[in-house]
C-alpha cells in the first residue's frame, strides 16, 4: 500500500506516535463538525456520527482494524494509552483522525509531535531526490513511485473543488496522501485560500502552498475535470488548462522543478492514455515558449509508467 508507511517503519516510531493520537482523541463535540457539500456521503457522516456519540459518553475514540474482514471497527476505550500495542493499527487511527479534522488551527503540543512523527515516517520509507533522477527527453523525466517522497521545488496535488483534501479516513486516493503525510497545517492553508476567494475552486486552474512536512518546497493544486463516459472537448481542455496553470504559477514562485501526478485519471476517471497524450503535449508546448522549468511525470501504477515511457522516448527508439 503505496499510501501507507510499511509495517516495520511503525516500531521506529511508536512512542511518538502515541502523542499525537492522545492529544486528537480528547475532542469536544464543537471539534467534530458534520462534514459539508459533496464530502456528505453516508460512510464520513456515519464515522463522524460514531465519534460524537463517543465524546457526549465521555470516552475516547479508538479505531480497531478488522483486517481479515477489510474494514474498520469503531471501538471505546478509557484513554489512548490503553490503544492495542499494534503500531500499524495506531498509525491507521491516527490517519483516521486527521483525515476527518476540520480545518482549523492546532496547538503547539500536537504539531510537534506530529510534524516529528510524519518526518521519521517519510524518511523510513525513503526520500528521492530530484538531481538523482534521468531526463528521458530534455526537461523532462519519468518517476515511478510515491510522490510525498519527491523532493522537488513542487508537486501536484489532483485536488477537489473544496481544496482541502480528501475527508474519507485512510482513502486511497493522492489528495489524501498528500494532506496526510504534510500535516493538518496543510488544510487549514487551503481552507484559507478558499475562504478568500468566496467560492469553490473552479477546474483548470491553480493555487500554491507551503509543502509543510512534505519534502518537497510547495504543494501545487489543481482541480481537474470529472468525466463520465467520453470526455468531451471541453474536459480536453480544461486538463490542459490544470497543466498550463501549474507550469505558469510554478514559474511566477520561482521553481525550478515541478512533478505532476496523472491529474483525473483516478476518482474522477479521464481515461489514462488520453490524459497522458494531453498531458506531454501541453507540457511541451509551454516548455518550447518558457524552457526554464524542469518537469516530473510521476506515475505509481506499471499500466501507467508504460503509458508515460512510450509517450516519452525519442522517436528513433520507437
Amino acid at each position: 500500500d503505496f499510501m501507507d508507511a510499511p509495517t516495520n517503519i511503525f516500531q521506529k516510531i511508536r512512542r511518538t506516535l502515541l502523542g499525537p493520537i492522545e492529544i486528537l482523541s480528547r475532542r469536544d463535540e464543537a471539534d467534530v463538525p458534520a462534514p459539508r457539500g459533496h464530502f456528505q456521503r453516508h460512510g464520513r457522516i456515519r464515522f463522524r456520527n460514531a465519534v460524537r456519540i463517543a465524546i457526549r459518553r465521555k470516552e475516547r475514540v479508538v479505531r480497531g482494524i478488522d483486517q481479515q474482514k477489510g474494514h474498520i471497527n469503531m471501538l471505546q476505550k478509557p484513554q489512548a494509552a490503553a490503544f492495542p500495542p499494534d503500531a500499524e493499527a495506531q498509525w491507521r487511527l491516527f490517519r483516521s483522525l486527521v483525515n476527518v479534522r476540520a480545518p482549523r488551527p492546532a496547538g503547539g503540543d500536537f504539531l510537534a509531535l506530529q510534524d516529528s512523527l510524519l518526518q521519521k515516517i517519510t524518511a523510513c520509507k525513503g526520500v528521492t531526490a530530484f538531481h538523482s533522477l534521468t531526463p528521458m527527453q530534455k526537461g523532462l523525466y519519468l518517476w515511478r513511485g510515491d510522490i510525498t517522497t519527491l523532493q522537488t521545488d513542487g508537486i501536484v496535488n489532483a485536488a477537489n473543488s473544496g481544496l482541502t483534501g480528501c475527508y474519507h479516513p485512510c482513502h486511497q486516493c493522492i489528495d489524501n496522501a498528500i494532506h496526510t503525510f504534510s500535516g493538518v497545517q496543510l488544510r487549514l492553508a487551503c481552507a484559507s485560500i478558499i475562504k478568500a476567494q468566496g467560492r469553490p475552486e473552479p477546474a483548470g486552474q491553480a493555487k500554491i502552498t507551503r509543502a509543510y512536512n512534505l519534502p518537497c518546497r510547495y504543494v501545487l493544486h489543481t482541480v481537474g475535470p470529472a468525466v463520465a463516459g467520453a470526455p468531451s472537448q471541453k474536459d480536453r481542455d480544461l486538463l490542459a488548462s490544470c497543466y498550463r496553470s501549474c507550469l505558469a504559477l510554478a514559474e511566477k514562485h520561482g521553481l525550478r522543478s515541478i512533478a505532476f501526478c496523472c491529474i483525473s485519471t483516478g476518482e474522477f476517471h479521464f481515461p489514462r492514455r488520453e490524459a497522458a497524450e494531453i498531458a506531454v503535449k501541453t507540457v511541451k508546448e509551454y516548455l518550447n515558449a518558457s524552457p526554464g522549468l524542469l518537469v516530473v511525470f510521476n506515475v505509481f501504477t506499471e499500466e501507467d509508467h508504460k503509458i508515460y515511457h512510450d509517450l516519452l522516448r525519442p522517436l528513433k527508439h520507437r
